[in-house]
């Protein structure tokens, strides 16, 4: 029954109840307009008005209507099922179906009394039971935090896993450290017997490489129970359904648990999705070979950038240059002379003028085949510098010099630069540096630079700029006043031992200004360019109009064409401006995907490719590891049984007096005066008061 109480004292009602006397008092008590009426009725005006006043002042008291709230929880029981495919070669026919019944068991017999909730896991956890094992990963780890996320802070009762121990995402389940303060029951599924048994375990790559690069593969093998016997690891490119042999390496299996690492090195050869196949031959009574075989692909890119670092004589600032750009994998770097013959500027991406134009090379046809050509360049000037050409080759900085004379210069970072970002550490210690020789002279940046470092001579900073990036006729151009980088890089490695700081410095810089900008107004983008068997491909798409604003008004089509030539078309949906699209899961191979939009009277298009690649871990390890279960059960307060006792689990948890249902018990305070029918009561009284002082005559 629900209890009434006031947040003021009790005894504070009886004033209420003076009020209302008082009021009804005044109303009524020389009041003669009823004299002639029975005395009853003024008696009930008289009550009438005391009433609505006394309650009315009450509700100024805060009363609250209170009511304890008693609810029992049953204990939740967590009822977890691997769906890997590990356990699909262990319960197959006559024992996946007494599985089923005794799982069914089990759920009924605890359904009583619990509140049971059936999980699967393997790619990810998901509600209820399907028993087909097709997942192609097993996460104990993962599966036991989701129950704990989904239920810790309920009555858990108890957690029943079933699995073969057998884990290959995710770390090992008992130090997983999920803070379950419940029991685990574990079923122990699958053969602990070792088989004879060849094992590719694992393919260590890289995932890109570039063309014409060599590369290695380090394949680790392993053998259970093959003491003596001889296999070969064959290496084999695929192309379609045709496997071409690279390489074959003969395995003697010396001990019966057999472990060894192989090294095989290759070249790419061609660009785009390299496919290769890994296998080790049979060896006769060997258990399964789908562990023999592992495929890999391998995205080998034609898109390294070629740097030339184009000088007017030897000096020591380009090994320094080189050595830093040799370091980005993205960078292929040449050096020459500017008077070397058959020099050809145009086909690289990116040009580092050292010293040019110069006294004796003022490099005219080099800067023509640049500026037609469109390619981004680096000026850096030195002592033998023609300042005059060099005003006329580009436009961030106005330079006046005879460069007879020099300056030893430091830089410091200019803070109204944000083109590219600079870590506090290499701005707090540029400063510190060697300075640079920097001819003297009259140097002014113009309205097109944005100046990265200017020059501080001796201990006066300077507004003259020391390096500045920009664009000159839409062509991105830097420019460092100065020459002895190399200086700057020694420094750095005898203060710091290591390169970190010039590196980020003309690193950044060489990246702001060789980085290609997608002018095209139509492209489609993926993440990654292999995927998973288990991943869903997703496309993004951006379509742009004249004024490069993002627009998605037109619908956009795509058709992507496996390996034997079947296509399967989609419709990009419409998201914010842009596009997405969601492929979903797609069959292992090659793909290559085709988009099209009609756009302003424009027919655009945008090609790509990917590859989905198999996912085979579960076929890696085919000894089940009851140890890890019966370690998890120990850890946490339960017990391990086979496959064939999974029914009896359900006496362990009855009997186990931890679990058991909790009494909720919560209080529920309302305050009396959000009760609607308080108002409609006073309403009420008032209008029957009113009615009889109308009725007699009264106004």
């Amino acid at each position: 029954m629900p209890e009434l109480s006031f947040q003021y004292p009790t005894w504070f009602f009886v004033f209420c109840a003076l009020l209302g006397l008082g009021y009804a008092a005044l109303l009524y008590y020389r009041d003669t307009t009823f004299k002639e009426q029975s005395v009853w009725l003024r008696r009930t005006l008289f009550f009438l008005r005391w009433l609505v006043i006394t309650l009315l002042s009450a509700l100024l008291l805060s009363p609250l209507l209170k009511k304890n709230i008693t609810e029992i929880k049953k204990p939740v029981i967590a009822m977890l099922q691997d769906q890997s495919e590990s356990i699909g070669t262990a319960l197959e026919g006559e024992s996946l179906n007494q599985y089923k019944q005794n799982w069914q068991s089990l759920r009924d017999a605890l359904s009583e009394q619990y509140e049971v909730h059936e999980l699967s896991f393997g790619d990810e956890v998901r509600d209820g039971v399907n028993f087909e094992f097709k997942d192609k990963v097993s996460n104990i780890s993962e599966a036991l935090r989701d129950v704990y996320d989904r239920y810790g802070a309920q009555n858990l009762g108890a957690i029943v896993l079933s699995s073969d121990g057998i884990y290959n995402e995710g770390s090992s389940p008992s130090y997983s450290g999920v803070p379950i303060a419940a029991p685990v029951y574990t079923v122990a599924l699958g053969d602990t017997t070792p088989k004879k048994d060849l094992i590719l375990k694992r393919v260590f790559h890289n995932n890109i490489v570039y063309l014409g690069d060599k590369f290695t593969m380090q394949i680790d093998v392993a053998a259970n129970n093959c003491s003596g016997a001889q296999t070969v690891l064959n290496i084999g490119k695929r192309d379609g359904d045709n496997i071409t042999s690279i390489q074959t390496i003969p395995v003697n299996v010396t001990g019966k648990d057999f472990f060894v690492t192989k090294t095989v090195e290759l070249e790419a050869k061609t660009p785009g999705v390299a496919q290769y196949v890994i296998s080790l031959v049979k060896i006769p009574g060997e258990a399964t070979t789908v562990n023999n075989t592992k495929e890999i692909f391998i995205d080998v890119l034609d898109a390294r950038q070629k740097i030339l670092l184009l000088a007017n004589g030897a000096h020591p600032d380009i090994s320094a240059l080189r050595q830093m750009l040799e370091m980005n994998k993205n960078y292929a770097v040449s050096i020459a002379n500017a008077n070397d013959p058959g020099l050809d500027v145009g086909k690289y991406d990116f040009v580092v003028l050292h010293s040019l134009p110069s006294r004796t090379n003022e490099a005219t046809g080099i800067l023509r085949t640049l500026n037609d050509k469109r390619i981004p360049r680096l000026f850096i000037t030195g002592m033998q510098t023609n300042f005059t050409a060099l005003s006329q080759a580009q436009g961030l900085v106005s330079a006046q010099s005879d460069a007879v004379q020099s300056d030893e210069v430091q830089g410091y970072f200019a803070k109204q630069f944000a083109a590219f970002n600079l870590a506090p550490r290499v701005i707090e210690e540029l400063p510190k540096f060697n300075p640079v020789q920097c001819p003297f002279g009259n140097f002014g940046a113009t309205t097109q630079a944005q100046v990265v470092l200017r020059k501080r001579i001796g201990k006066v900073d300077t507004d003259q700029p020391l390096l500045a990036v920009g664009e000159t006729n839409g062509i991105k151009t830097g420019i460092f006043l100065g020459e002895g980088l190399w200086k700057w890089r020694l420094f750095d490695y005898l203060q710091h031992q290591n390169h970190d700081i010039f590196d980020e410095i003309m690193g950044k810089t060489v990246q702001f200004l060789s980085v290609k900008e997608d002018k095209r107004k139509f492209r489609v983008t993926l993440d990654k360019t292999v995927f998973n068997e288990n991943e869903p491909v997703q496309f993004g798409g951006e379509l742009y109009n004249d004024n490069y604003e993002l627009t998605n008004d037109p619908d956009v089509a795509m058709a992507v064409k496996n390996q034997q030539g079947r296509e399967f078309t989609y419709t990009f949906n419409k998201q914010g401006k842009a596009y997405t699209l969601d492929a979903g899961i797609l069959p292992v191979g090659n793909y290559t995907y085709h988009s099209t939009t009609a756009f302003n009277g424009q027919q655009l298009s945008f090609d790509g490719r990917f590859s989905v690649r198999p996912l085979q871990l579960e076929f890696f390890e085919t000894t089940a590891n009851h140890a890890a279960l019966r370690q998890l059960s120990e850890q946490y307060g339960g017990a391990t049984v086979s496959a064939d006792g999974l029914a009896g689990i359900a006496d362990l948890i009855k009997n186990k007096a931890t679990i058991k249902p909790v009494i909720y018990q919560t209080s529920q305070t309302n305050p009396i005066i959000n009760l609607k029918w308080i108002f409609a009561i006073l309403a009420a009284l008032l209008a029957l008061e009113w009615f009889l002082r109308r009725y007699f005559g009264a106004y």
